[in-house]
Formats: structure tokens, sequence, C-alpha cells
């Protein structure tokens, strides 16, 4: 059933433009100019409110094709979560071309828009030339979408041209602007990953320092979850940066409930745990038709697949994890904690299933470079400089022999890059991994890349690395930052370049970007290079234990 809901995708000898619209009025005269009046002409026809206010996007690219995404709402405010569309399919009409004015258009067809999965529309292009650009749009009800650019991976066999990609995450619409998505936009990446939090779930704040506010109360159900997705999607600077580029998508905890794990709400959550697995369900059909997802990623009620691989030619192989469908719920009553339990080897974030998939994609050399697109911390980070461990229950920190389990597997199998792509904790990090996080000399196996966020937590703040305690306590941490942006880098075989790119406030329009930090990573060389790095701002913090008292205070607030 939840197949045939979707509809399917049949193509077309062709696509015509859609026109409408009133007819033209002329008055009838006499030759002589001495008719009767006519009298008024006819009302023109309504106009159609245009169904595409949520934008379009592009996802999951592969050698020879893509998903093209879009959703019909032309009531996109409406309390049913229903779009302001009726109860029908509707056909949309959708069209891929090789140039941006739709001169060479190259694939075309219908789509069976259902209301069951809210007019959603998602379209599996097969059978395009590998490492190519493209352009798509959609038209339907009398109207054009606006036109988004996506693009093919490589051929398997090669590695192609370098690859920009742009990995972002965390973007709490009261928070502040979302600045950063256009600034992103404006680089016009290969790829963008987006790694969670692409909503928050939490009801509309009292607090007069938001700078815009979500509608209504916390999303608990489907019409909830639908209303918040489209209030996110309406917002230019987002649509922008889906129109530039594909996109790779996954969850974290804001597109459910905050810090869900597995079958258990937050602690908080106005959700009881019986009634958990609804709102999972709810969250997860809004968050499908919400995103340029495939088909094989399709929710099942309280369960969705999201865990998946993408590859781009020879160069880099990209495993998606999920750690919240399958973790444990977090130990020692959650947030930063010495906890002892976190150790314990029963304990997984990513589940027994799909740590075995990780660990067979990871030996299995696909590529030059094996990014692990992710959500939470994955490095070691102790915020004590005593003999005790002070840690995030919510990170990979809380379930450290999985962790083990992971680096230790891939410096067996002989992983020749191994990248962990990390968001979540409102900041930029750059950290190389080791095998042991006890041992000062234990080495290098990996290098991790954590992104900031977009705008949550609000403009942000400068850290001086001369009195971080983070990264005295813990030397494997290599840097450090406080304002909101995006991470972009650049493969190629040689070298991965990452740009740790901020902007100085999401209060008010108009930031400019600048890259705050420059790491360079080597081939089979597990280590990070700093070849540049801005000077902080003065009196960022008051004190290394202001910044330690910061830190957690931002990445445990609901």
């Amino acid at each position: 059933m939840l197949l045939a809901g979707l509809g399917g995708v049949a193509g077309l000898g062709g696509v015509g433009a859609l026109t409408g619209g009133p007819a033209r009025a002329a008055r009838a005269r006499s030759e002589d100019g001495c008719g009767p009046d006519p009298g008024p002409p006819p009302p023109a026809a309504p106009v159609r409110p245009d169904p595409f206010t949520l934008g379009v996007a592009s996802g999951d690219p592969a050698h020879d094709g893509f998903v093209i995404w879009t959703r019909l709402a032309p009531c996109p405010d409406a309390e049913d979560g229903r779009g302001g569309m009726p109860y029908r399919a509707v056909p949309v009409f959708w069209e891929v071309a090789a140039d941006g004015r739709f001169r060479d258009v190259v694939r075309s067809g219908m789509y069976l828009a259902r209301p069951e999965w809210a007019h959603s529309v998602h379209v599996e292009l097969h059978g395009l030339r590998p490492g190519r650009d493209y352009w798509y749009r959609f038209k339907a009800l009398g109207h054009i979408s606006p036109v988004g650019r996506a693009c093919t991976a490589p051929h398997p066999g090669t590695y192609g041209p370098p690859l920009v990609m742009a990995f972002a995450s965390c973007a709490h619409y009261e928070h502040g602007l979302f600045t950063a998505y256009r600034r992103l936009a404006e680089d016009e990446p290969d790829l963008v990953v987006h790694l969670g939090d692409y909503i928050y779930e939490n009801a509309a704040t009292r607090k007069c320092t938001a700078v815009r506010r979500h509608d209504g109360p916390e999303a608990v159900d489907l019409a909830g979850y639908r209303l918040r997705h489209a209030l996110y999607k309406r917002d230019p600077d987002l649509q922008a940066a889906h129109a530039a580029a594909p996109w790779l998508v996954v969850w974290d905890d804001h597109e459910v409930d905050n810090n869900w794990a597995g079958d258990m709400p937050e602690e908080r959550s106005p959700t009881p745990p019986e009634e958990f697995p609804l709102r999972r369900a709810a969250a997860f059909r809004a968050y499908y038709e919400h995103m340029p997802l495939r088909r094989s990623s399709l929710p099942r009620g309280p369960y969705m697949p999201v865990h998946r691989r993408v590859h781009w030619g020879r160069l880099a192989v990209f495993h998606v994890l999920d750690t919240r469908q399958y973790r444990h719920d977090q130990c020692c009553g959650d947030g930063w904690r010495h906890c002892p339990e976190s150790a314990d080897p029963a304990r997984s974030i990513l589940g027994p299933e799909q740590e075995r998939w990780l660990l067979r994609g990871l030996a299995a050399g696909l590529a030059r470079w094996d990014l692990i697109a992710q959500q939470v911390f994955f490095a070691q980070r102790d915020a004590d400089a005593g003999p005790l461990k002070l840690t995030s229950q919510d990170a990979w920190d809380g379930y450290a022999a999985c962790r083990d389990r992971i680096t230790r597997g891939w410096v067996r199998a002989g992983v020749r890059n191994p990248v962990v792509l990390t968001g979540d904790v409102h900041t930029h990090w750059a950290a190389e991994l080791k095998a042991d996080y006890d041992d000062p000399g234990s080495p290098s196996v990996g290098v991790e890349l954590v992104t900031t966020s977009i705008s949550s937590g609000g403009d942000g703040r400068d850290i001086d690395p001369s009195a971080d305690p983070f990264l005295a306590i813990n030397p494997h941490l290599r840097y450090h930052d406080a304002r909101r942006g995006y991470v972009r880098t650049r493969l190629t075989p040689e070298t991965l370049t990452a740009d740790f790119v901020a902007v100085p406030y999401v209060s008010r329009p108009g930031a400019p970007a600048e890259v705050r930090a420059r790491f360079v990573v080597e081939d089979r060389v597990p280590a990070l290079h700093c070849v540049h790095r801005k000077p902080p701002a003065r009196g960022a913090f008051r004190s290394g234990e202001d910044l330690i008292r910061w830190t957690i205070e931002e990445e445990t607030r609901p």
C-alpha cells in the first residue's frame, strides 16, 4: 500500500508547457460604431496560487542519475498539514535538461503526486551520463517550479575531477537566519551533506530574544511535522542551497524529539514511551515527504532505513549512518557525566546489524577516501582535567566500546583514508582519531571534521585556542570555534582540504562568510595539517571554566 501510495513515473513523449489563465474578452462593435454597448467583459478566472512554495531539491546522486524532489503546497501553513491541496492525486510533469535554459531536454515524464504522501514528488532518474551537470524543473496546476541544478557522480572506474563537498547541520529557525545556507549555495558545491537537525520540533519560544518564531506547539503528530518542515522549506536561503546542488541527508534527533534513542523519547518529552512509536512514524513519514530520498528509504510505520552508501567514482564513498534509530538509551541519565557504564561492550550507538554493515563497507576498499557521514561527536572529548572522564553521553563517548569496535575494525582492514564527518554540537572542531585515547603515544588512525551549526545557538562566539581547556585536556583535538557556518571540502586522490567557513552573525541579514581555518589531510597520512587559522577576537570567554560551562549548556539544552 505504501508503494502504491507513492505513485509512479510514467515516461511521456514530451512535456509541453502548461498554459492557462483567462481568455481574452473583446467588445463587439458595429462597423459604424453606434451599436449597443455589449456591457462589461466577463470576470477573469481566479489566479491559481503557486503550488511550488517549498522549492525544489535533488539528492542521492549516482553515476547515472539522482533523485529530484518537490512538494505541491499552495497554502503551506494550512493547519491540517496538507498544504492547501485537495484530497486527490495530481499529475506533476518534470523535465531534466543538459542546460539551464532547457533547450536540451534529456528526460521528461509525469509523476502522480498523491495526497497520502502530502503531494510530494520523488522522481528517480537513471540512464544519465556520469560526471555531468543537469538542471530540472516541475510543472503542475498551471505553474512552473524554480529550476534546480543536480549532477551525476563520476564513472565508477574513474576518479573524476576534484570533488567540492560542503556539509552542514543544526538550523534552528528561531535562533537565527539561514545566511550560511545562502553562502554555501554561492560556493556552488558538487554535493551537500546534511548531518541532521534540519528542523527543530520545539514549541514556539516565549523569549523575546528569538530572531523569528516557530508556528504553534511542539510537533508530535503528522500535521505538526508537516507544518514544521513546510515552515523551514519556505526559507529562501535554504531553498537556494537545495537548488544549487544535490544533497545527501540524514536525520539526527530534532527531526523527531530531542535526544531520542531507539524506542525511547527524551526524558522530558510530552510523548510517553508507549506512544513514541506513533510519533516516530509521523516524524519519519513527514521527513520522507520533504527530502530528496530514494524509494529504498521509504518509511514503514516507525521504521525507516536511512543508512546507506553513496559512491563518488573511485575517489570517495560516503557511509551514511543512523545513530538514532538503533542505539541503546543514553546511560547515566544523559548529558555530560562521569559514567563507567559507557564502556559496557553490550552498548551500541548503531545496533549490531548496522555495525556489521559499516565494517563490511569499510573493509571493501571501495574508494580512495572513506567518508563516514554521521551525527554526533566521534572522538573522545573529556571536560575534566583530573583523573575522571566527564564526557557527553549522547555522543560516541557514551558508547565507547562501539567506537572501539569500529575504529579497530578499520585499522585491521587497512582502510586507506577514514574520515568522520560530524554535526550536532553547534561548534567547529577538528580531531585526530586514536586507537587508544588514554595513551598519549597512541598513533592517529583517522581524522574527524565537525561542522558548526547553520543558526542554532545564535551568533556564537570566538574561542582563543591558547585558553581552550578542551584542547589542553584532549591533545588530539586540533581546532575549536563557536561561530555559525559550515565546512567546505575539496577532495583529490592526493589530498582532502577542509575549510571551516563561518559567518559573524545570524541575528540580522547579510552576513559575509570567511574561512576561519583550513586543514589539509594527505593520502595515507591520518593527520591534520593546519595551513590557515584566523586569530580570535579579544574577550571571547572570560575563562576556561566559562568555556566548558557554555559548551555543556549549549549541547544539552533542548
